[in-house]
């Protein structure tokens, strides 16, 4: 596979306005560790749970003979801000330790760790690339963020960790973050990128703090799904292009978006069988085609129906269109029940492919005994 984006644990040292989850926010006492606990006790059976190789064949990259390459993919370890304490010793360190182990003779695997950049010092990106990081991505360059308002500020901030970066030998990406192929470098490398104009987040998905503030910006032209975060080649997993988003519970989405429902779960399936158990569903067929205005017709929604349940008033009053909302309207009112017919199947499967259990024993007593 491509891509994996792993949301590790919901904690987070700020609570941006423009966030996409409501969940990413600071906690204390009983509820950090309940989250930190979350994280950390799922964590295993989720890496365990990652394909067994982290590589793809690249379609869009024949060789002058006509042969296609094998490449290595990524995963991507997320929050919240996964270099906080106590997150990062119990729960960053730890999976990127254990997916190095993972993959180490199958093919390895380019391991970013995404973060806010604010808590960033010398001895975490020491133990960063001491642990074979391939690239350390900064994903706070924006206007949103409190303290970074301006180019000025956003400069100085840049600065700071580029000299950080490179006292420990790490290079800046030379590919931009807007596109797919970001990953095809050499490592260790350093990036930044943030909710400006220009990404493929600049208009802002309508989802958590970012909706409830009235932010997202999108229209029914802004097509999030036809795109390699959205739901793009997601049930393609074999080749480029395909992505995931991992939630700390294990629930597994085709879109960093995320759609109303979760595909399916890690503490349950492996990720390969999940996105099998879903191909040839014609509103998965749809959303891996980057059409999810076509992903009703299999089921009696046309594409004018989905189009007119696209639209919504946002909180603050105004008239908002944009397919993720219709995507959400089909999810909640269609496809609950075909989410949990796969999700039966796979249970099947795993009971039937279940060792029988030991039959015990009861040995005769006779009545002389």
């Amino acid at each position: 596979m491509e891509s994996v984006y792993y949301v590790m644990a919901w904690a987070c040292h700020r609570r941006c306005r423009h966030c996409y989850e409501t969940r990413f926010r600071p906690y204390v006492r009983d509820e950090l560790a309940a989250v930190v606990g979350e994280a950390e006790r799922n964590f295993p059976r989720i890496v365990d749970h990652l394909p067994a190789r982290m590589t793809y064949v690249d379609l869009d990259d024949p060789r002058p003979d006509g042969t296609v390459p094998e490449k290595t993919g990524r995963i991507i370890l997320s929050g919240g801000e996964s270099l906080m304490d106590p997150v990062r010793e119990r729960v960053t360190y730890p999976v990127i330790d254990r997916l190095n182990a993972k993959y180490a003779a199958q093919g390895g695997v380019k391991i970013v760790v995404q973060t806010t950049g604010d808590l960033l010092d010398d001895a975490i990106v020491d133990d960063l690339a001491r642990r074979n990081v391939w690239m350390v991505s900064v994903a706070s360059v924006d206007d949103f963020h409190v303290g970074l308002e301006g180019p000025e500020k956003q400069r100085r901030f840049v600065d700071r960790l580029t000299a950080l970066f490179e006292r420990h030998g790490l290079r800046k990406s030379g590919l931009a973050a807007t596109t797919r192929n970001w990953h095809e470098e050499e490592g260790p490398l350093y990036s930044f990128f943030g909710a400006t104009p220009d990404s493929w987040i600049g208009k802002l998905w309508p989802r958590g703090r970012a909706w409830e503030n009235g932010l997202s910006k999108a229209t029914l032209a802004d097509n999030f799904c036809n795109r390699w975060s959205g739901g793009l080649n997601f049930l393609r997993h074999a080749y480029n292009g395909s992505e995931v988003s991992v939630e700390p519970d294990g629930s597994v989405y085709p879109c960093c978006v995320k759609t109303k429902l979760p595909i399916g779960n890690l503490l349950d399936d492996d990720l390969i069988t999940i996105l099998d158990s879903l191909a040839g569903v014609p509103a998965y067929e749809a959303i891996t085609m980057g059409h999810p205005e076509r992903m009703g017709i299999a089921y009696g929604w046309t594409e004018a129906e989905f189009l007119a349940r696209s639209v919504t008033t946002t909180p603050g009053g105004e008239s908002y269109r944009n397919l993720c909302i219709g995507c959400d309207r089909f999810h909640e009112e269609v496809l609950g029940p075909i989410v949990e017919a796969a999700r039966e199947k796979r249970r099947a499967l795993r009971d039937r492919a279940a060792p029988p259990r030991a039959r015990r024993v009861i040995p005769l007593v006779s009545a002389d005994d």
